[in-house]
């Protein structure tokens, strides 16, 4: 019977646990997208996990959605990088980058550029910027010429990732940023090669991950999907469809893995188990929820037919998240005050358990 803690093949890797540490937005980066030595000690102190995955990293000037946010799109952040996963691989871990445009959910005060998306439709709610929460803006409707370019930019960034040191990149497919746009029947009104039916809107999320496993290997490829989220407005119609569709268009490349949220009936994600021949991680809590994942959450899926298993909120607290769950030790709680606060505390000042003497 598979267990949380038995190893598993990964691509070129062999992950000592099926424990994966779920993307968290921490907007810690310096300024120019820059990662920072505080950011190297909060990956490594968490480095037991089987894999982690990073928080979002923008492929482009254009791609970055909030403030504070690392990128992956210049040479000084290259340089940036290599510490971070140097004390990933110090501390004996893998470290995966997981690559975000945002798309519309962006704005101009963060970028000083118009957002892009699928269509010319902005989703109602705010967004952070430097300035504060704004209203979500209009974003600029990409032409079907430009489409590719923003395609490749995910191929581009995964490009940089390896030359930063990290083991493999993780496309964000998910939550209602770019690729998820493209999916969604909401936020994409085109009525190109690139909008209207399952085959047109599955179009750009296949070209993005075709051109990234191209550029640094399927067995260094990922993407994460929220199939009928919802999250920033991005609703879709016809889920099961959809996505079936897409991973009958991903199944052939080899992938590395498929990282499914639980942001859709069970079934639906059972089936699409069923449908996936590779490797698949489930994160068994709702994006942003209440509640966060725990060890029967985790046992359950595995007897479901997941591969692996991502925690998010829980690794914010618990540094040593796997040996808690091992040893059945109680999940501390973490300071939501300090989720995007900046600075140290309430980032790298969570202990690991201890023992009473």
């Amino acid at each position: 019977m598979t267990t949380l803690f038995d190893r598993f093949p990964l691509g070129e890797l062999v992950l000592p646990n099926r424990v994966v540490m779920a993307p968290l937005t921490r907007v810690r980066a310096a300024a120019g997208g820059l990662a920072t030595p505080s950011m190297a000690t909060y990956y490594a102190q968490r480095a037991t996990a089987g894999l982690i995955v990073t928080e979002g990293v923008q492929p482009s000037v254009v791609g970055q959605s909030n403030p504070g946010t690392p990128g992956l799109h210049t040479d000084e952040q290259v340089k940036s990088w290599l510490q971070v996963t140097d004390a990933v691989h110090t501390n004996g871990g893998r470290v995966f980058a997981q690559i975000m445009h945002g798309g519309r959910v962006s704005h101009e005060e963060t970028t000083g550029i118009q957002p892009v998306g699928p269509s010319a439709v902005a989703f109602e709610g705010e967004i952070f910027t430097p300035a504060g929460r704004r209203p979500a803006p209009v974003p600029r409707a990409l032409e079907t010429a430009e489409v590719p370019e923003q395609a490749h930019s995910y191929a581009e960034a995964a490009r940089r990732a390896i030359d930063a040191g990290f083991d493999g990149v993780e496309l964000h497919g998910a939550n209602g940023y770019l690729i998820s746009q493209f999916l969604s029947s909401s936020a994409n009104l085109r009525t190109d090669s690139y909008g209207g039916s399952i085959t047109n809107r599955i179009r750009f999320a296949v070209e993005a991950v075709v051109a990234t496993a191209e550029a640094v290997g399927a067995h260094r490829t990922g993407i994460r999907l929220s199939p009928g989220a919802g999250i920033w407005g991005a609703t879709e119609t016809d889920v099961p469809e959809l996505y079936a569709a897409l991973l009958a268009q991903l199944a052939p490349l080899g992938l590395a893995y498929v990282h499914l949220e639980l942001t859709t009936a069970e079934e639906v994600l059972v089936g699409l188990r069923r449908a996936w021949p590779g490797t698949l991680i489930v994160n068994p809590a709702f994006p942003m929820g209440p509640k966060k994942a725990d060890r029967a959450d985790a046992d359950r899926w595995l007897a479901l037919g997941a591969d692996l298993i991502s925690f998010g909120r829980a690794f914010i607290a618990n540094p040593d998240l796997v040996e808690r769950l091992r040893q059945g030790l109680p999940i501390a709680e973490d300071d939501q005050r300090t989720w995007y606060a900046g600075g140290d505390q309430g980032y790298i000042t969570y202990p690991a358990y201890q023992h009473a003497a």
